[in-house]
């Protein structure tokens, strides 16, 4: 007898592959999931502003890189004795003006040249509360801890979220056609927002998503919520995932998008990761100088199918 159940998710296409490249934007769990990419050596550009939660958010950013937009001191603003960008994560905040405009124009000349040899984009969703900052009427992608009597906070429309996943899908296309679009909705829980609140906010964007028509769609909120609904699957804050849940997800994740020669490849990646990561009794033994010699005799037959692998 089954006691838990399963959802059902078809095989999606193109590919992923050693020869993809994965463009990563939105909430704390792309950066779960790029550090799955990492450990298994997929080539991808992570977040380059930052974690995005709100879809406007991300959508400002790709509008920045797709413009060539260039950023100068109006757009950044000196709190708490650091310069801050309301388009960027406190991440990139930094003490000398000059020094944060020159990473936020790297950055945007950073994501358009890998873009436009992008294979898939994945976005992951976080919320549909939005913050506006009440004294230029703009929304905003980090408050960057200033004072909430600064912001207005609204819980955007489905309608308003289908325009932003719209003009989303616009800004890569007309960087790269051929990349594939793929959503997900963050599984983490906003509860800060509120238990219903939060509910109301993932059900937004999943509505948005849905509606919108744009890309493909991978159930990692639905996977959390329904296949892993115990707290055992939860970190100690009972909001993240647990490393149980987001290996899990991941495991969801590859079965959907990868290869054959991929998920092969995957293993044979993971095998000399693990074997590098393996600390010796004896690191002048002459079996351990052995089991070295196995694993650099693997790495170079991985790189002669794949150049770009590095260990």
């Amino acid at each position: 007898m089954e006691f838990r159940t399963s959802i059902p998710i078809k095989e999606e296409q193109p590919k992923i592959g050693y020869d993809s490249k994965l463009l990563l934007l939105g909430s704390c769990f792309v950066e779960n999931i790029g550090a799955k990419l990492e450990y298994h050596k997929i080539r991808k550009f992570q977040n380059p502003f930052g974690i995005f939660f709100h879809p406007q958010a991300i959508e400002t950013f790709l509008e920045r890189v797709v413009s060539g937009y260039r950023y100068f001191e109006e757009d950044v603003f000196f709190y708490n004795e650091r310069w801050h960008c309301f388009e960027a994560h406190s991440a990139l905040s930094d003490p000398d003006k000059d020094r944060i405009l020159d990473t936020l124009n790297q950055k945007l000349d950073e994501t358009r040249g890998f873009l436009k040899e992008t294979s898939h984009v994945v976005i992951t969703l976080g919320t549909a509360w939005n913050y506006t900052f009440l004294e230029t009427g703009l929304s905003v992608a980090n408050c960057h801890k200033l004072p909430q009597k600064n912001f207005r906070k609204e819980l955007s429309s489905v309608a308003s979220i289908i325009h932003d996943l719209k003009k989303i899908s616009g800004h890569l296309e007309q960087l790269n056609s051929k990349a594939e679009l793929i959503f997900t909705i963050s599984p983490i829980r906003h509860l800060r927002d509120g238990f219903v609140e939060n509910q109301h906010s993932k059900s937004n964007l999943i509505s948005a998503v849905h509606s919108a028509g744009k890309g493909t769609y991978f159930p990692s909120y639905e996977i959390m919520m329904d296949e892993l609904r115990d707290y055992r699957f939860y970190a100690e804050d009972m909001l993240h995932p647990s490393p149980v849940a987001i290996d899990y997800i991941w495991k969801r994740f590859i079965e959907t998008w990868f290869s054959e020669d991929a998920m092969i490849t995957l293993a044979e990646v993971e095998n000399i990761q693990k074997g590098l990561a393996h600390r010796p009794f004896n690191p002048e033994s002459e079996a351990h100088s052995s089991f070295l010699k196995k694993l650099k005799i693997q790495e170079a037959r991985l790189r002669e199918k794949h150049p770009h692998l590095k260990f």
